[in-house]
């Protein structure tokens, strides 16, 4: 097999266009909205801390993570046609599923921010200065790129002998495993594994480390001091429970058991409305970003 068809969305030829625009109107929020905070975070010296170093990082990966599948699916849509060779399809699943495990780990990376501020806030200084910020940031965008391509690599060798129309929007695992031909045990096998260590792992780190924040919190004397520290943690616990809660429940449920439909509804979920929703929850909620836009907007 030479290529495969995207299927995508075109089981709904009515709203064609009215996807087109919808993901297209959605892509170019997401691009401007975290450029904005980017250069907010880069030029204002007032946020220049580890929080919003790693709110940046968090943003600059939203935008590549969206432009693996929302420029492509626009394509297809619009060419009406869904056609990708084996190696386009094999590339866009590597950076998705490299992008998705580097965006589990920088959630965890912040929620450990997080905990050093409210539980140590003494020593916040000493320990989150800006070498370990950076080596944080590397390590997420490193470590899933060597596991991601031996997966790749092996979810590719398997031999596809049927048809070659994938039901989904991008190339996703679930959607070409159930294409293969033979036993794929030992795929999902793997795949359970490299989402327990991506997925579960840095979601149990999350658990533990806002188990302390909220113990911490609750035995603050200040109500005012309570409400402070609560809303500095709630928009990163919003955004790990929209990412988490819908990668999970695609990668660690088996195969056999997902319905298509619902695998790409919860697909839209993390790679495509919880990065619009990204920027909107962190710059509403957030006092200091909002002042730098304002102070922004002032000078122009």
């Amino acid at each position: 097999m030479m290529e495969f068809v995207l299927v995508g969305f075109s089981d709904s030829p009515h709203l064609q266009w009215v996807l087109f625009a919808v993901f297209l109107l959605m892509y170019v929020t997401i691009l401007i909205c975290n450029s904005i905070i980017i250069l907010l975070i880069r030029y204002d010296p007032h946020i220049q801390t580890p929080m919003y170093f790693f709110l940046s990082h968090f943003s600059f990966l939203d935008i590549c993570y969206v432009t693996i599948t929302i420029p492509r699916m626009l394509m297809d849509i619009f060419s009406q046609k869904g056609n990708i060779s084996l190696l386009s399809c094999a590339a866009q699943m590597f950076f998705v599923l490299v992008l998705g495990g580097t965006e589990c780990l920088l959630l965890t990376a912040m929620a450990y921010d997080r905990y050093v501020a409210i539980c140590h806030p003494l020593n916040y200084a000493l320990v989150m200065n800006h070498k370990v910020c950076v080596q944080l940031v590397a390590a997420s965008w490193i470590s899933g790129i060597p596991v991601e391509i031996g997966q790749t690599y092996q979810i590719f060798s398997l031999p596809f002998c049927g048809s070659n129309r994938i039901n989904h929007f991008f190339c996703d695992i679930p959607p070409l495993l159930s294409l293969a031909c033979g036993d794929t045990l030992l795929n999902e096998i793997a795949v359970y594994i490299v989402a327990v260590v991506f997925v579960m792992l840095p979601f149990l780190l999350i658990i533990a480390s806002y188990t302390k924040i909220v113990s911490n919190i609750l035995k603050m004397a200040s109500a005012r001091g309570r409400v402070k520290a609560f809303s500095t943690c709630s928009s990163h616990l919003t955004v790990v429970v929209l990412f988490y809660g819908t990668a999970s429940i695609t990668y660690l449920q088996p195969k056999r058991n997902q319905s298509e439909g619902i695998g790409k509804l919860l697909s839209l979920f993390y790679t495509i409305l919880t990065p619009t929703l990204n920027p909107v929850i962190y710059t509403l909620r957030n006092k200091d970003i909002m002042q730098a836009l304002r102070k922004v907007l002032g000078k122009l």
